[in-house]
């Protein structure tokens, strides 16, 4: 049989059938030039060949024939089980690569000038809204009295159920007819001014609802012992609506903007006044002033959440017991920057808390909750980043290379263990 070649096929067929092939001589001196030519190309020169015999002592993964393996059982469980280690590590360092992981860094904070954001939403079953005020101070000096604005108040009954939602000091009721300041009855021609009852700061001065009495008050230093012969008070029902309330508790939802410096905010049963560069509460004389101050703190933050900020006071209960008084928490805030994987900056704060109980025994204590807080000099600069594919192939390699080492010698000391077990049985020297 000798090939023939027709276009791009080759076909055997009998050489009898071509027993003068004009070309069949010419092919054959052309395949041996090819030859020829070809082993010219491969053969190297001598300083070549010394260069590749140099090399060729220098490799550090001698091959063996195959015909000296020796397979084991041993050795194929070996290599399944570290294949399975090698495809689980490879795995879990390809989670790691293709997630993000959040980088920390401590900062001495530079800023100034800044505020404090504060979120609070505190509920206490036992004190009634229509006593119950927020107040805030801090070192530098600024203070915020029986605080309004961004705050909501929730009355709520004895099971938590909301009653009644409002926001706080909008809107006053109208009164019709009161009591002038000259102690007689407003007139159809008449202005209203009604009399602040001794803590009027000039002639001219009006206090014409029981709020601005009770804030002509506070400015004296005065407390208010009956509200009952305050007209205002008595004309918008204030009095009513505090024993109407009683029995139910108050729910506070908002938010604070204070000096980014030390100080406190604090919910007090009554309304707070300064006196002799001292904070006091106006308690009603219409009420014990022994409140139940049991609370429950659903959120309290300080700046905007970022993911996986923990706050401490979140879902915090304290239930008061047989004695009356003040409960403190002193919190240390901690300025913290947040950058996601996308370059978005997050300016908010983490803190720590520790608590403590103030007896009305021990001294003066206003019934209330007190929030002291300071402000850390160290700043926590979160930064999300992927791990560098560098430090991924490293891994890799190292996982790769490890395991297979690990996997050496222990199939080296199982199949020499055997071997040397087996030739002591064929001895008799195992028993």
């Amino acid at each position: 049989m000798i090939p023939c070649l027709f276009g791009s096929f080759f076909i055997l067929q009998p050489t009898h059938s071509f027993p003068h092939a004009p070309f069949s001589g010419h092919r054959r001196r052309r395949n041996a030039v090819h030859r020829f030519i070809f082993s010219q190309r491969l053969r190297r020169p001598p300083v070549m060949d010394k260069v590749f015999n140099k090399l060729r002592n220098l490799d550090a993964y001698p091959k063996v024939n195959e015909d000296f393996y020796n397979r084991t059982l041993a050795g194929g469980v070996v290599t399944v089980v570290s294949a399975a280690v090698m495809l689980f590590l490879f795995f879990s360092e390809l989670s790691l690569y293709l997630y993000t992981v959040t980088e920390s860094k401590l900062l001495v904070d530079t800023s100034r000038g800044d505020t404090l954001h504060i979120n609070f939403d505190v509920t206490f079953p036992a004190v009634r809204c229509s006593i119950l005020s927020l107040d805030a101070m801090d070192i530098s000096g600024e203070q915020h009295l029986d605080i309004r604005h961004n705050i909501v108040k929730k009355r709520i009954d004895a099971n938590g159920n909301v009653i009644e939602e409002r926001k706080d000091g909008i809107g006053a009721p109208k009164i019709e007819r009161p009591l002038q300041k000259h102690g007689g009855r407003l007139g159809h021609d008449e202005k209203y001014c009604g009399s602040c009852f001794g803590a009027e700061e000039s002639d001219e001065h009006c206090c014409n609802s029981c709020e601005e009495v009770r804030e002509a008050y506070r400015k004296k230093g005065w407390a208010m012992t009956n509200m009952d012969l305050i007209d205002q008070c008595q004309r918008e029902g204030y009095v009513q609506r505090v024993k109407d309330e009683e029995g139910e508790g108050c729910n506070l939802q908002g938010s604070l903007e204070v000096n980014k410096v030390a100080g406190n905010f604090h919910f007090a049963t009554g309304k707070s006044f300064l006196q002799s560069a001292i904070f006091l509460a106006d308690l009603l004389a219409l009420q014990d002033n022994h409140y139940n101050i049991s609370h429950r703190i659903n959120k309290l933050s300080f700046g905007h959440h970022f993911p996986g900020l923990v706050n401490p006071l979140d879902g915090v209960k304290w239930v008061q017991g047989p004695a009356h008084g003040m409960y403190q928490y002193f919190i240390k805030v901690v300025p913290t920057i947040y950058t996601d994987i996308r370059g978005r900056v997050i300016h908010s704060n983490q803190y720590s808390v520790t608590e403590h109980f103030k007896s009305s025994e021990l001294g003066v204590a206003v019934p209330g909750v007190f929030f002291f807080y300071d402000i850390s000099p160290i700043k926590v600069n979160f930064k999300e980043e992927h791990i560098p594919f560098l430090h991924f192939l490293t891994n890799i390699c190292a996982i790769i290379g490890g395991v297979f080492t690990v996997a050496g010698i222990i199939d080296s000391s199982i199949y020499y263990g055997q071997r040397t077990i087996k030739r002591k049985m064929e001895l008799g020297k195992f028993t």
